[in-house]
């Protein structure tokens, strides 16, 4: 097991999958799952304008953001702007808003797993480091922040969702990773840098998750490659979906965010890139396609050449990570429809 500052997390992460078996905390027509925004204000913007794009047609729209809404917004507008404007709609915490005020030594809580280079949990420590400088500078925020729940309960046409950042028992869990569900992906296992000596999360664990948590889906963000992935558990469907980051590029040579989109309505999404029907409920991956440039920009003027993050994420952020869409649809039984359709920002996001 990996140990050491950004490798490991504190027990104050951890909780049960029983957890989820309480009464909703929020009940919702459509929602949004957002994951993974990272302080990117032109994604904020764009995402609110989708909101009202579907609202123009009749459909109600909820947003909840599931952590790591914050990460390289460290001038105090986009600080302030991102945080204020998420904490209006549902919010649960990333490991990124849980170290914002943290005094403890574990750098920025990632968890990362022995197969991530150390150069990147070092860029990730002098990020957290960075921002928390930023944060200091409104401690009404970070208040606030810190008092947002590590998971939560939203009820859909029915179906209860269990919305978490990591995995059903850790808010920085790698459990579900997508290299690390099986049946396992063995080539993008070795782009990864994974082995067999790393541990994958089997079909029985989840089939375990569903059956403590009495959830149809669980929707996460944290390990930031997306997916969707359908099981039967009891015989019942159920899914797991993880949306990558809604504030980054998530395939290759696209410059698109992505969320995942929740509905009553059963019509697949005009620009859904792959979706599946569960139970009463539409799920589809929505890319965000906001402002690319103006989003460079503004990356730049906060972390310059040779700064941690453009290091790290810079690529990333103008490339797309070596990743395929064919890739982040997962089948185990049923269906999840590949709708590959059009939309503003794709390239070539196929293998």
């Amino acid at each position: 097991m990996s140990t050491g500052p950004g490798r490991s997390c504190p027990l104050r992460y951890r909780y049960s999958p029983a957890v989820f078996r309480r009464p909703p905390d929020l009940r919702a027509d459509t929602l949004y799952v957002i994951g993974g925004l990272y302080g990117n204000v032109e994604a904020l913007h764009e995402i609110l304008a989708m909101k009202a794009r579907e609202e123009g047609d009749g459909l109600k729209v909820s947003l909840f953001f599931n952590g790591d809404f914050n990460w390289f917004d460290i001038d105090g507008q986009s600080f302030d702007e991102i945080n204020e404007t998420v904490l209006t709609h549902a919010a649960i915490q990333g490991n990124v808003e849980a170290e914002l005020d943290s005094d403890e030594d574990i750098g920025c809580g990632c968890a990362y797993p022995s197969y991530v280079e150390q150069a990147i949990v070092d860029y990730s420590n002098a990020i957290i480091e960075s921002l928390r400088a930023c944060a200091g500078r409104r401690p009404d925020l970070v208040r606030r922040i810190a008092a947002l729940p590590m998971h939560a309960l939203v009820e859909i046409g029915g179906e209860n969702i269990g919305i978490i950042h990591g995995d059903p028992e850790s808010l920085a869990g790698w459990g579900f990773a997508v290299e690390n569900l099986h049946p396992l992906d063995r080539d993008l296992r070795s782009r990864l840098g994974c082995t067999d000596a790393h541990v994958a999360t089997t079909a029985a664990q989840v089939a375990g998750y569903f059956g403590d948590a009495q959830v149809r889906a669980f929707a996460c963000t944290h390990t930031c490659l997306p997916f969707m992935q359908d099981f039967s558990v009891g015989g019942q469907p159920r899914m797991v979906v993880n949306n990558g980051s809604a504030g980054m590029p998530n395939f290759r040579a696209t410059t698109a965010g992505l969320i995942t989109r929740f509905s009553v309505d059963p019509r697949p999404p005009a620009t859904g890139l792959y979706g599946s029907l569960l139970g009463n409920i539409r799920v589809d991956a929505i890319p965000v396609a906001y402002d690319h440039e103006a989003w460079l920009r503004r990356f730049a003027a906060n972390w310059p050449t040779g700064s941690a993050a453009e290091r790290s994420y810079a690529k990333r952020i103008s490339d797309g990570p070596e990743y395929f869409l064919s890739e982040a649809v997962r089948l185990v039984e049923g269906t999840i429809d590949q709708a590959f359709a059009p939309h503003t920002n794709r390239r070539n996001s196929q293998r």
